[in-house]
């Protein structure tokens, strides 16, 4: 079964970085897209960063310039840089992929940025 995993959350203060890493398993990996989500409470879930089979990228506009997506299909693994990182970055980020019509998520990993 599809199984997204991710790691690398944590506290860091304003202007620091971090890395989340997402693990996939349960199918073709290189075949298909991946996306980062954030979340926080009480507003929606918004779609952060998109990477396609072929490494074209798309951010949203707050996050352009600081943020890098990226992948590693031979260790089934897409990633999320995040470079000068800010209290409004501070929320739960989730891996997301579209397969076969289904979407999935991870279990999310919280990124808390203080000021």
């Amino acid at each position: 079964q599809v199984q997204l995993v991710e790691s690398g959350g944590g506290v860091v203060e304003l202007g620091g970085s971090l890395r989340l890493s997402c693990v996939a398993s349960g199918f073709p990996f290189s075949s298909y897209a991946m996306r980062w989500y954030r979340q926080v409470p009480g507003k929606e879930r918004e779609l952060v960063a998109g990477i396609t089979t072929s490494e074209i990228t798309k951010y949203v506009d707050s996050v352009k310039g600081r943020f890098t997506i990226s992948r590693d299909d031979a260790k089934s693994t897409v990633y999320l840089q995040m470079n000068s990182l800010n209290p409004e970055d501070t929320a739960v980020y989730y891996c997301n992929t579209l397969v076969q019509w289904t979407e999935y998520w991870g279990q999310g990993t919280q990124v808390t940025v203080s000021s």
